[in-house]
């Protein structure tokens, strides 16, 4: 019956957790500072003002992206900037707090 109805409906986006099993970068683009207050374990760091120069890099890896930051909006702003620059497959994980916790249960 769930699956009926996510497929009628639709999902919340890509499975975060599976991104993760497959390999996938996680991107925290929040400023140094915030990000050694608390980050999702494992990620890298390239503040959003600096993520251009980076653009490159990130590419060469030819892996799923996932972004995130405080709130998101960062997050889509990097997302973009990825998508621009021919990274594939780039998700927008909001929140680096919920995403988190997303990725631990």
């Amino acid at each position: 019956m769930f699956g009926f109805l996510k497929g009628l409906f639709g999902s919340k986006g890509p499975d975060v957790k599976e991104l993760k099993e497959e390999g996938a970068i996680f991107l925290d683009v929040r400023t140094a500072e915030e990000y050694r207050k608390g980050h999702v374990k494992g990620a890298m760091n390239i503040p959003l003002d600096i993520l251009d120069s980076q653009l490159k890099k990130l590419k060469s890896k030819n892996k799923a992206i996932v972004v995130y930051c405080q709130s998101g909006k960062r997050a889509k702003t990097a997302q973009s900037m990825l998508e621009s620059a021919g990274v594939e497959t780039v998700v927008n994980g909001g929140n680096w707090q919920r995403l988190s916790i997303k990725l631990s249960n």
